[in-house]
């Protein structure tokens, strides 16, 4: 009995674990991850196979000073980047 409950609390955490992990919405990249306002997409930074529009030019310079810290906040986000066409 006692293992019969145990394997049911165990499906039943790994189910919340990944519905959680699952949970998160994505959408398109539609701000400047440097200054929150609206990108135009003449100025971008093509980041590891994805693209990063900003709203100027000086953003992207912030950006590539530290790329890690905007692509985690994309992820926190929920931000999915467009994917470079070859």
């Amino acid at each position: 009995m006692k293992a019969l409950l145990f394997v049911g609390v165990l499906l039943a955490s790994v189910s919340m674990v990944f519905a959680e992990s699952t949970n998160v919405a994505t959408k398109a990249q539609t701000t400047c991850p440097v200054m929150g306002g609206g990108v135009d997409q003449k100025i971008f930074v093509d980041y590891q196979g994805q693209r990063i529009y900003f709203c100027c030019s000086g953003c992207s310079t912030a950006f590539n000073k530290d790329p890690e810290k905007y692509m985690k906040k994309f992820k926190e986000q929920g931000v999915m980047l467009e994917k470079v066409k070859k």
